[in-house]
């Protein structure tokens, strides 16, 4: 029973693990999206203020895609203390969604805004969006 009950559980941090790779993988459509939307409203005045707003939604969807990235990582990490937890240590705090216990084993937030598999796409959108912005102020 208690075996049962274990992979009931692995379910549950797996089911939460993918909807958290489902908000990053929107966070990066979202950011694009909204950028190249301010690039094109901004094409006709080329007015560098307009186009060093398209900085805010990229930071910010930077620092939440690196949050949700970290809770992900965190949920990964609880599930391997799940997986290898014996019986009876789990009997004594089943179904625990707690990632206190895996913190240590995961990289803080500011080492996620740097990690490869965000920093390749922001960190350049960021650098793109203010040397745009610099050669307009220029011109």
């Amino acid at each position: 029973m208690t075996n049962e009950h274990m992979v009931r559980h692995l379910e549950m941090i797996q089911g939460v693990i993918g909807r958290l790779a489902g908000n990053s993988f929107a966070y990066k459509g979202w950011a694009i999206t909204i950028v190249t939307g301010i690039f094109v409203l901004s094409a006709k005045t080329t007015d560098w203020r307009y186009l060093l707003s398209a900085l805010v939604p990229t930071l910010a969807f930077w620092g939440l895609d690196s949050y949700y990235l970290r809770q992900e990582r965190l949920y990964r990490a609880l599930y391997n203390q799940v997986r290898t937890m014996s019986a009876e240590l789990w009997a004594s705090d089943h179904f625990s969604m707690d990632t206190r216990s895996a913190r240590h084993e995961v990289a803080s937030w500011w080492r996620v805004c740097w990690s490869r598999t965000i920093a390749p796409l922001y960190g350049p959108m960021a650098l793109l969006i203010i040397a745009v912005a610099v050669i307009a102020w220029i011109c």
